[in-house]
């Protein structure tokens, strides 16, 4: 077999679950082969260079071998080999991942969940200015004076 639908050996590549995945982001542009966007029904021979996307993770490989069944893991990255600027690129946006600090977790570490009734009150003691807080005596009451 000298050549293969890309959709195909994306899918036998484990890059995809689907054939219909494959195709799927072959549509909207994400998988290129050597440099010009494609159609699932191109066909790729050895040593074509496939750029793909998956995620914000964007890989370069070059074709090592052609298979049309989908077959266990380490046959399946036997049929690609990925650059090494692909791979530098990949392991520095992982570190940037690693290293960036994800915003939601500042504030679960300085409290959990919502605030209890007591929390608020505390609040709304810290907005209030001490001319707004009106003293027991000053306040309206339904008495007869």
């Amino acid at each position: 077999m000298d050549k293969l639908r890309i959709d195909k050996w994306l899918w036998a590549a484990r890059f995809y679950k689907t054939r219909t995945l494959a195709a799927e982001e072959i549509d909207k542009n994400r998988i290129t082969v050597n440099g010009q966007t494609v159609k699932p029904s191109r066909d790729i021979h050895i040593g074509d260079t496939v750029g793909l996307s998956q995620g914000s993770v964007r890989r370069t490989v070059v074709v090592q071998g052609l298979s049309a069944q989908r077959g266990p893991a380490p046959i399946a990255q036997a049929l690609y080999a990925e650059t090494p600027e692909s791979i530098a690129l990949r392991e520095a946006q992982a570190e940037q991942r690693r290293l960036a600090p994800e915003p939601a977790h500042a504030i679960a570490q300085t409290r959990q969940g919502r605030p209890t009734k007591r929390d608020r009150r505390d609040l709304g003691r810290l907005n209030e200015s001490p001319r707004d807080v009106p003293d027991w005596n000053d306040r309206w009451s339904a008495s007869l004076d």
